[in-house]
C-alpha cells in the first residue's frame, strides 16, 4: 500500500507552503495559537481545539503521511460538526487509502467533479488562511478612523476568503477575530444585478434579519440563509455613480444540512458558518457597523496612518470653518470639479450654495462622531461619516451626514455628499 500517494496528492491539490506556519502568533480558526505570553495551548485542548483547529492538523498529519492521526483527527471535527462536507471527504479518503493506492482528494467519493473540485479549494483555502500571520500589531490600511460609537469593524479580504473583526480601543483599531467566508461564486467587483460577484467598498450594515424573521419572509428559501443575516448598504453612493446595480448583499450564514460552504458558492453576499455568524452577530450595531470588502487588506502599522488621518481631519476641519464664515467661494473650493450628488454637479450646487448663504446673517456648524475609512483599492478615495448639528440665522437641523473625499494635485476635495 503505497500510503505517500495520498500525501502527494494532498500537497499538489493545496499548495506544499500551505502546510507550515510562518510563525508562532497564528490563530486557528478564530481563536489564538498562542496563550498569555506566548506560550501554546496543548493540542485539543481550550483554543486549539476549534473545528477549524482539528481540520488543519488533519491536513498536516496526511501531508505527514501519519494517516492514523489523521483519521483520529478527522473523526474529532466529524463528533463537532457531521454536516462539515469536507470532513466527510477527507475521511472517506483517509479509509479508501488503507485498501489501496489513491491519487486525489476526493477519490473515495461519488459526488460530481464540480462538487469535488468545491472541496478540494475549501481545503486548499483553509490551510492558506492558516499559514497567514494574525494582525496583532497592524491594522488594514483604509481603517484610518472609527467613531467612538463603533465599537467594532468587520473587515473581508476577498483572496483570503477570510473576514476579521477589529475592536474600536480608544479610537485604536485592534484585531480580536477572523473567520472563514465564502464570497460570490463568479468572484469580486460587482457591476450589476445577477452577476453573482461580490462588491468591493465601504459598507455599513443596515439591518439584522434573524432566523424567525428570515423564516415568516422567506419560508423554506430561508434555509440558505441559515441562522441570520446582515444586509449592507450595497450599492453605496460610490457604486451607484460608477453605474454598479443590484441589490441584497448580506453577510449571513450557511444552509443547516452543510457546516459551511465551498470559498466561491454564493450569489455575491459573504457567506460565514451559522456557528461563526451568532458569534459575530453579538458585536454588529445596525447602522454603525463599518463593513470594508478588499480584494487583498494591505496591513501597516497601527501608528502609520497617523498623517494620512491627520490631513484628512484637517481638511474636514477646514471646510467646516468656510462654512461658518459664509465665504460661499472659499467654502467651494473644498469641492472637486467632479463633483455630484444624485442630480446635482458641482454647478448647480454652488448655485444652490449660493442663494441659501445670500439670506443668512450667522452660521455655526458643529460635526461629531467622525469615521474616516479609505477606499479599498482606491488609496485617494476616502469615505468620512459624521453627525452634523447646523444652525443658522433663520433655521437648523441635525443629520448623519457622508463624503466622499479624493486626494487631488496633493489636497482632498469632496467628490460626494449627502445624508448617511
Amino acid at each position: 500500500m503505497k500510503r505517500p500517494l495520498f500525501a502527494c496528492a494532498l500537497a499538489a491539490a493545496v499548495g506544499a507552503t500551505a502546510l507550515t506556519p510562518s510563525s508562532t502568533t497564528l490563530a486557528l480558526g478564530n481563536r489564538p495559537l498562542t496563550s498569555g505570553a506566548g506560550a501554546l495551548l496543548s493540542p485539543g485542548g481550550g483554543a486549539v481545539a476549534a473545528t477549524e483547529a482539528l481540520l488543519v492538523q488533519t491536513l498536516q498529519a496526511i501531508a505527514s503521511a501519519q494517516f492514523d492521526i489523521a483519521l483520529a483527527e478527522i473523526d474529532k471535527v466529524l463528533q463537532q460538526n457531521p454536516n462539515f462536507r469536507l470532513a466527510h471527504l477527507i475521511r472517506g479518503d483517509l479509509l479508501m487509502a488503507r485498501a489501496r493506492p489513491i491519487s486525489s482528494i476526493g477519490s473515495a467519493s461519488d459526488a460530481p467533479a464540480e462538487r469535488i473540485a468545491d472541496l478540494r479549494d475549501e481545503a486548499r483555502a483553509r490551510l492558506v488562511r492558516h499559514r497567514q500571520e494574525r494582525p496583532l500589531n497592524r491594522v488594514p490600511r483604509s481603517l484610518l478612523q472609527m467613531d467612538p460609537s463603533q465599537k467594532y469593524a468587520f473587515v473581508v479580504d476577498t483572496s483570503k476568503y477570510t473576514l476579521y473583526v477589529f475592536e474600536n480601543d480608544k479610537g485604536t483599531p485592534r484585531y480580536v477575530a477572523d473567520y472563514y467566508t465564502t464570497i460570490g461564486r463568479n468572484g469580486i467587483e460587482k457591476l450589476r444585478e445577477g452577476d453573482k460577484k461580490t462588491p468591493l467598498g465601504v459598507y455599513h450594515v443596515t439591518g439584522n434579519l434573524p432566523r424567525e424573521q428570515l423564516t415568516r419572509t422567506y419560508g423554506t428559501q430561508s434555509t440558505l440563509y441559515g441562522d441570520g443575516a446582515f444586509p449592507i448598504n450595497y450599492p453605496n453612493e460610490w457604486d451607484r455613480r460608477r453605474g454598479r446595480n443590484g441589490h441584497g448583499i448580506w453577510l449571513h450564514g450557511v444552509p443547516f444540512d452543510t457546516y459551511s460552504r465551498p470559498p466561491r458558492a454564493s450569489d455575491g453576499c459573504v457567506a460565514l458558518t451559522n456557528e461563526d455568524l451568532l458569534t459575530i452577530s453579538k458585536k454588529v450595531q445596525v447602522g454603525v457597523t463599518p463593513v470594508i470588502i478588499a480584494q487583498d487588506v494591505e496591513w501597516v502599522e497601527a501608528g502609520s496612518a497617523k498623517t494620512t488621518r491627520d490631513t484628512l481631519q484637517q481638511s474636514i476641519e477646514s471646510w467646516r470653518r468656510d462654512w461658518e464664515s459664509r465665504d460661499t467661494e472659499q467654502y467651494l473650493r473644498h469641492y472637486s470639479t467632479n463633483f455630484a450628488a444624485g442630480k446635482q454637479d458641482l454647478a448647480a450646487w454652488a448655485a444652490q450654495k449660493r442663494s441659501i448663504n445670500a439670506g443668512k446673517s450667522w452660521i455655526k456648524v458643529k460635526i461629531d462622531r467622525v469615521s474616516m475609512f479609505l477606499y479599498p483599492g482606491d488609496e485617494n478615495l476616502a469615505v468620512v461619516t459624521f453627525e452634523q448639528d447646523y444652525a443658522s440665522s433663520n433655521t437648523s437641523g441635525k443629520m448623519r451626514k457622508r463624503q466622499y473625499w479624493q486626494l487631488e494635485k496633493g489636497g482632498w476635495r469632496i467628490v460626494h455628499e449627502g445624508a448617511a
